[in-house]
């Protein structure tokens, strides 16, 4: 499979620069590339367990033929240094809990209709889960794949979490560890196309991605996943009682 070739220099030299550090902190175990669409427009949804697991997750997709553009919190493009670096490769903004917060997908349509990758983790954060696994998604990702209707790709990865902890700021890179990404067939969304787009429609295709996420982790660990999904707004609403 060869690895992406975008336009854009900017992704390319930032590409020739994370790839080799990434090959020098980790042993890659990647399945499933030929799920990755090589020309059209699509999505790929993943778990998020470490920030370093973003970039793991490029690296798997640009060397499977596609260059993503990935949905990010808008606080990180105010970093100096970085915030330049995801505006040159054409990183997408999430403006949460403003009225902007449909600007992200609005740009996620265009750049699909463009052909173009687009990336998102349903979690919108780290997962909360205690041991890591799959927690419930928010459905921006189920919006953004029912107003296109483009191949929905889930994926699952492991091990990045030994380089750099959750939450963790410094890096463990000996010795080299193994990180495990697997994709799996598109998430088949088709019977709510024509559905209303309400709340039990977008509730029900994000479920559906991270069921698909969950099973593809729980074959690479090898265990089973805990049988009720971990969800942040519930813990959240617990705590405040319990403070009441």
């Amino acid at each position: 499979m060869p690895i992406a070739h975008p336009d854009s220099r900017a992704y390319r030299a930032l590409a020739a620069v994370v790839r080799p550090i990434l090959f020098a902190l980790s042993r890659r175990r990647w399945s499933g590339g030929e799920h990755i669409p090589q020309t059209a427009g699509c999505i790929i949804v993943a778990n998020h367990a470490t920030y370093l697991d973003a970039l793991t997750f490029a690296h798997f997709v640009w060397d499977n033929g596609r260059a993503p553009r990935i949905l990010a919190k808008s606080s990180l493009f105010r970093i100096p240094v970085l915030g330049a670096i995801l505006r040159a490769t054409g990183m997408i903004p999430v403006y949460r809990n403003s009225s902007e917060a449909s600007k992200a997908i609005d740009e996620a349509v265009i750049a699909i209709a463009d052909g173009l990758c687009v990336a998102i983790f349903p979690e919108g954060t780290l997962t909360r889960e205690p041991d890591l696994w799959p927690m419930a998604g928010r459905t921006g990702a189920a919006r953004l794949a029912l107003a296109t209707r483009a191949p929905v790709v889930p994926i699952a990865q492991w091990g990045a979490q030994n380089i750099l902890a959750r939450y963790g700021k410094l890096l463990k890179p000996f010795p080299r560890k193994t990180v495990t990404v697997r994709a799996g067939a598109p998430v088949d969304l088709g019977d709510l196309y024509d559905r209303p787009r309400d709340t039990v429609v977008l509730r029900e295709a994000t479920e559906r991605m991270m069921t698909a996420i969950t099973a593809l982790l729980e074959d690479i660990r090898g265990e089973s996943a805990p049988a009720e999904r971990f969800d942040m707004r519930k813990s959240a609403g617990a705590t405040r009682k319990e403070g009441s």
